[in-house]
């Protein structure tokens, strides 16, 4: 196969045929291990994963909660091919994911993946999404997916995480669990689930408090959850979700090249200021976030319907180190961004099965509507007359007067149609979705010289897709896929244009052409083997303009191609040992030259924050008569670049190890478990995550060097 492949592609393809020989001679063929997962996500109804035209990865409740601290969905996506997720150690601008490249770029939050928490979107109508509101206490998996089949679900390239909870069944029961580990960091999580009168429950919450392993990046999160599930009839299901979200986070910032060098728990220094910009504004972020929906399912034979709705409530202050100086133009919005924002939805689908030329059809229609509305402020960030040499005293890191006044809206109404043919030997699936998002700013601060910056925008896209698998055994499956992708700005990318200043509507959306082509396989009974290559062109790149202080403008570029490959494999060794590993190749260039606030960008030059290489390996072990279990993971990363020229210093690559021990033991209806956790056993320092484009060179953000937690948990059923 790979002789045909670009010469860029080679070589990763000759190391995956090598590690999956040497795998799959070693694998037992009498263990049992649980290989094919069912999933939801791509074809909206379950399916085998083996059996789905997709690249997509299903990470169950147990590796979810493998000994950690169920904080970050970093913590359980790291074994998953083509997904990069980096714990900025900056709970102020949430985690760093990204898809085959896709959403490597967003200053903060998550940006051109669709995440959505049982049904209801954790992505904005815009695109901008907020992984921490993810709850993983209660995860019962977390489907992934990447490539063409993504594009059925509107507007996003890179692919679709989903998270779901399970519904409270049986008997009673309540849990209770404390872990705590280095930097001062601790959390307690408290929860109840069962079914009484026919209503199944599932109630969670949690406290998470942590001093930061940087200065200045403590934080603290609490967070509920409660979910309902009841039927009304035996065809019908009504469920009920709420959460709630607050959380207060310091916000370290980036630093210099020789700042990481010399002190990569620091913050970074302002020679011309004569300070420190991140303690100096007391830059920090809080978020207070609650939602609630509700969803009914109602089968008729081989046909369902489903209606939900969804609403809910956000309110953010972050505090930037932009001076009051950098202020002075009237368009400017201050270094203080407040804002309220509602949210709410509404979607419905019908699904419908029928028997066609011998094989299985399987048919759905639907729409999603999505509206939010920001009523947002922007201040200087401090106090007092005049503009001071330095922040000094109490002059900064305080509100001080108003200088953005406005309310912002955005609303996408989609529909979509798929269908899928399964025969014999052949699957073939195709869908098609029609999106539209309108953007309106209505600009309320009309002072001498700022003049009014209202107005609106609107992007309409039709994405299809189209796919086909071949059975070639019982054991082995090829497919292939392709899609047309789009990306529409988000808020965030539109706030600013060039030099801080007001809104850019100029932007344009991405589009892009997403092939891929994959094998699946199961080695005997106890391995399985998917590998995927894929090519992604775009047009209209949305890249970084400049950024600074924490304000990021962006620009539309030219072409871009990405190019690459992810292989997983999973095996069990023996009764009690079991290994994955994961690897992904990943050529993310620009393919036309364009130019920056910063100069020229050649043609060539690599997409910043993506590595091109990245290995996950596990090595995992249980004593089933003790309980007992321990497991060493590997992480392997190549450097990454940090801004569109390549010319600044890359974020090294690194190599950590972990390592993890524990036991569960069960005393009729009680079970208790603890366990013991070493990240980054050798004491490694390097550059855990990248800020693409930072006018200040303020690029790398640290990584914590060895580091431990240690948590216990009971569980009690009636």
């Amino acid at each position: 196969m790979t002789k045909h492949l670009p010469s860029r592609l080679a070589r990763p393809c000759h190391l995956v045929s090598l590690l999956a020989a040497a795998f799959s001679g070693l694998a037992m063929a009498d263990a049992a291990l649980t290989l094919d997962s069912v999933v939801v996500t791509g074809s909206r109804v379950e399916h085998n994963s083996f059996d789905l035209p997709a690249a997509v990865d299903v990470v169950d409740a147990a590796r979810i909660g493998a000994d950690q601290a169920r904080v970050n969905v970093s913590e359980a996506l790291a074994s998953v091919p083509g997904v990069t997720v980096q714990n900025r150690q900056n709970y102020a601008q949430d985690l760093q994911i990204s898809s085959r490249g896709f959403g490597a770029r967003s200053a903060f939050g998550v940006r051109g993946i669709r995440l959505v928490s049982d049904g209801i979107p954790a992505s904005m109508p815009d695109g901008q999404g907020q992984a921490a509101t993810f709850n993983l206490d209660r995860a019962e998996r977390i489907e992934v997916m990447r490539g063409p089949m993504s594009a059925i679900y509107g507007n996003h390239a890179g692919g679709v995480i989903q998270m779901f909870t399970p519904d409270g069944k049986g008997a009673p029961s309540v849990e209770g669990s404390f872990a705590a580990g280095s930097y001062g960091t601790w959390k307690s999580d408290i929860s109840a689930q069962g079914e009484a009168g026919g209503i199944g429950y599932v109630i969670d919450a949690s406290r998470f408090a942590t001093d930061g392993y940087r200065d200045h990046s403590a934080a603290e999160r609490d967070q509920t959850m409660a979910k309902l599930t009841f039927r009304p009839s035996q065809d019908g299901k009504l469920t009920l979700l709420a959460n709630t979200f607050r959380q207060d986070a310091q916000d370290p910032q980036g630093l210099q090249w020789k700042e990481f060098q010399a002190n990569p728990r620091g913050v970074a220094w302002d020679a011309a200021r004569n300070n420190y910009p991140a303690l100096a504004y007391d830059t920090r972020k809080s978020i207070d976030h609650a939602q609630g929906g509700i969803s009914y399912e109602h089968r008729f034979g081989d046909h369902t319907v489903q209606v939900s709705a969804y609403a809910g409530q956000r309110s953010t202050t972050q505090y930037q180190s932009i001076p009051v100086g950098a202020q002075a133009p009237a368009k400017q919005s201050g270094g203080i961004i407040d804002f309220d924002r509602e949210f709410a939805g509404l979607s419905g689908r019908w699904t419908g099965r029928f028997g066609l030329a011998g094989g299985r059809l399987t048919t759905t229609v639907g729409f999603d509507y999505e509206q939010a509305t920001d009523d947002r402020q922007g201040y200087e960030n401090f106090v007092g007359s005049g503009v001071p040499a330095n922040c000094i005293a109490n002059l900064c890191g305080v509100t001080g007067r108003l200088r953005r006044n406005e309310e912002d809206r955005v609303a996408t109404f989609d529909q979509y149609a798929q269908a899928e043919w399964q025969g014999e030997r052949w699957t073939f699936s195709g869908g098609l979705r029609h999106s539209r998002i309108a953007f309106k700013v209505d600009d309320r601060y009309m002072v001498t010289g700022n003049g009014d910056d209202s107005g609106r925008i609107s992007y309409e896209k039709t994405t299809p897709t189209v796919a086909a698998l071949y059975r070639l055994t019982d054991s082995v499956n090829f497919y292939a896929s392709a899609a047309r992708g789009f990306e529409a700005p988000t808020f965030n990318e539109m706030f600013y244009s060039d030099g801080g200043g007001s809104f850019n509507f100029s932007l344009k959306p991405a589009t892009s052409m997403h092939y891929e082509t994959g094998l699946k396989a199961m080695l005997g009974a106890a391995s399985r083997l998917d590998v995927a290559l894929f090519e992604i062109k775009t047009q209209d790149e949305l890249v970084v303009l400049s950024s600074s202080g924490g304000r990021t403008a962006y620009q539309n570029a030219g072409k871009t191609e990405r190019r690459g490959l992810e292989m997983a494999f999973d095996t069990r060794w023996a009764e009690q040992l079991s290994s994955r590993l994961a690897y992904t190749y990943l050529d993310a260039h620009y393919a036309e030259r364009f130019t920056t606030s910063t100069g020229a960008v050649s043609a060539g030059s690599r997409l910043p924050g993506v590595a091109a290489q990245n290995l996950f390996g596990e090595v995992a072990w249980k004593h089933q008569p003790t309980g007992f279990h321990a497991a060493v993971e590997g992480i392997i990363r190549s450097k990454v670049y940090v801004e569109d020229s390549n010319l600044q210093k890359a974020a090294p690559g690194y190599a950590i190890a972990n390592l993890r021990v524990g036991i569960d033991r069960k005393y009729g209806p009680l079970s208790l478990r603890g366990f013991l956790r070493f990240d980054n056993i050798f004491d490694r320092q390097y550059v855990g995550s990248v800020i693409v484009g930072d006018s200040n060179s303020r690029f790398y953000e640290s990584a914590p060097g060895r580091s431990w937690l240690a948590g216990v948990s009971a569980r009690y059923v009636f």
